[in-house]
């Protein structure tokens, strides 16, 4: 499993499985978001199975899917809102996990400077220059 920190309270990744929620725990995760609508790709796993995975496993569970490319400020707002009332540490998955980067970047522009928030995000291996733009103008 591939676990991207972005900042104290949330770290991505690209896609995961049920399998995967001991690993989680032990990294000392408390809660999981998925940014993922269901039925992306044959094959995928489907957010009910995650969910009971994460609940059995003692996870705090939340799931704000997003299509790439049509992440609205509403989205923006529920998934800040949702991260800031689950458990923390949060370990979000999406596809790739850039999704959830975009997200977060996109919920912290008003209170983050859009530079620093583009270096985070490289740190983590995600390239958000294409949203230097709607982060300037402090997106939702």
């Amino acid at each position: 499993m591939d676990m991207r920190p972005l900042d104290e309270r949330l770290s991505t990744s690209p896609q995961i499985s049920p399998e995967d929620m001991p690993a989680i725990v032990a990294a000392g995760y408390r809660s999981v978001i998925s940014n993922r609508p269901d039925g992306e790709v044959e094959g995928q796993p489907l957010t009910a199975d995650i969910k009971a995975a994460a609940e059995k496993a003692g996870l705090a569970f939340a799931h704000v899917p997003v299509v790439g490319g049509q992440i609205s400020d509403d989205d923006i707002a529920l998934f800040r809102s949702t991260i800031d009332q689950l458990p923390a540490p949060v370990f979000g998955f999406c596809r790739t996990g850039t999704r959830t980067t975009f997200l977060w970047a996109l919920a912290h522009a008003k209170d983050q400077n859009a530079t620093t928030l583009i270096e985070t995000a490289a740190k983590a291996g995600y390239d958000l220059n294409g949203l230097r733009a709607r982060l300037e103008t402090g997106a939702a």
